[in-house]
């Protein structure tokens, strides 16, 4: 009986392994192996040593942002249109940290073209994807859940919830029902300082990645027409499925960008 009980034990074990390494992210779009040092992953490599001077010389690590967070900010960024010109302006991203919770300052909007970071401040979540944490997230509907996946930034407007800026979901089955869902950036009284000092929190939105009032003309006017969000959180079946998180693509439209052999 012992003797099949530690057989059992031992099977689960492995079992409970095997099913844990499905869930993790798929390493062979998101790493690059160097004892395999072809010239693809030569051009991944350089790409990789870009991503982290940037991080490190914009100092995020002491600013709280995660660095596979602002690395799959920059695959993603590279990935959406490859031929792209890098044109003045339009050198920027926003990326909501999700991992974090709504009383930190988890919004961090960069551009990349000088290298500096332009706002870092608080920003919501939707109403049915947690209460201090965004858990869950949907591309539904009338959810009332926030949408992980890029966004590419439109014009804006002013409209229920005074200045806003429209967002078109880039993610296909993630975030690209966003117009359908009104899913905008815009202001709101219960993102401020104050009221996350006394409650402990952010409020919630509906979805929309909902910034300090006080804060809210200047973020959008660096943001609009042609610029980038990202929000983001560890869920392993949007780093497996997003078309965007793929770095070996991304390093070749960087090594194209640079003038770098891919060859």
């Amino acid at each position: 009986m012992k003797l099949h009980t530690k057989y059992l034990t031992r099977l689960l074990t492995i079992t409970f392994f095997c099913a844990s390494l499905c869930l993790l992210p798929q390493s062979a779009n998101l790493a690059v192996k160097p004892s395999a040092m072809t010239p693809a992953n030569n051009v991944a490599m350089m790409f990789e040593s870009h991503i982290r001077t940037i991080y490190n010389n914009m100092d995020l690590a002491n600013k709280g942002l995660n660095y596979n967070t602002f690395k799959y900010a920059l695959i993603g960024y590279y990935n959406i249109n490859p031929d792209r010109d890098f044109l003045t302006g339009r050198t920027k991203i926003a990326i909501c940290d999700f991992r974090q919770p709504s009383s930190q300052k988890r919004l961090f909007v960069i551009d990349l073209a000088s290298q500096s970071l332009l706002f870092h401040t608080y920003v919501a979540h939707g109403k049915n994807s947690g209460l201090v944490y965004a858990q869950t997230f949907s591309n539904a509907p009338s959810s009332l859940q926030s949408s992980l996946g890029f966004y590419r930034t439109e014009d804006v407007y002013y409209g229920s919830n005074g200045y806003s800026l429209r967002l078109e979901g880039l993610d296909r089955g993630f975030n690209d029902r966003a117009k359908e869902r009104a899913i905008v950036m815009h202001g709101a009284a219960y993102v401020d300082e104050g009221y996350i000092q006394k409650t402990g929190k952010a409020g919630r939105s509906w979805g929309c990645p909902a910034v300090p009032l006080e804060l809210c003309h200047d973020i959008i006017d660096q943001l609009r027409w042609g610029n980038y969000v990202f929000v983001y959180t560890d869920d392993a079946n949007y780093l497996n499925n997003s078309t965007y998180i793929n770095l070996h693509k991304a390093a070749t439209a960087y090594a194209k960008k640079e003038g770098l052999s891919i060859n």
